[in-house]
């Protein structure tokens, strides 16, 4: 069974509790230098379901998880790593947790598709195709 969704409507998504936890804090930390961006976040930990301590289920995505989506707008599938604001580096795909395809990403599984606004104002919509387990379980808020 796929969980895509159509319309404005957004698919169920799960976190670790380490990530929840992180998201959260960070959600806070970013309200007044990144208010948009913080807010999408805040809401999407929000309605997150969330794991006991110490579990995490495949092929959902995580921090530091390596994604591949498809951009169902442009039809281009994208491979990239989300990561926290201090690591992305957007020329090695990385992206942070702090832009809107960042927020977007978090929690969903393969097959689930999501819309999301682009910072220019622009809804696209893409559908996670795989999803590689982070190296790395603990990343660290600079």
């Amino acid at each position: 069974m796929t969980s895509q969704t159509s319309g404005g409507a957004k698919p169920r998504i799960t976190l670790t509790a380490v990530d929840h936890e992180k998201l959260t804090q960070l959600a806070n930390a970013a309200t007044n230098t990144f208010p948009d961006v913080a807010a999408e976040l805040s809401d999407e930990v929000a309605r997150a379901r969330v794991l006991a301590k110490g579990k995490q289920l495949a092929d959902t995505v995580r921090m530091g998880s390596e994604v591949v989506y498809h951009d169902e707008v442009t039809g281009k599938k994208t491979t990239v790593t989300l990561v926290f604001p201090p690591d992305a580096d957007i020329a090695q795909g990385k992206i942070s947790i702090l832009t809107p395809i960042g927020t977007a990403l978090i929690g969903l599984s393969i097959s689930q598709s999501i819309n999301w606004t682009t910072r220019g104002g622009d809804v696209k919509r893409l559908t996670v195709q795989a999803v590689r387990d982070p190296v790395e379980h603990e990343t660290q808020l600079a």
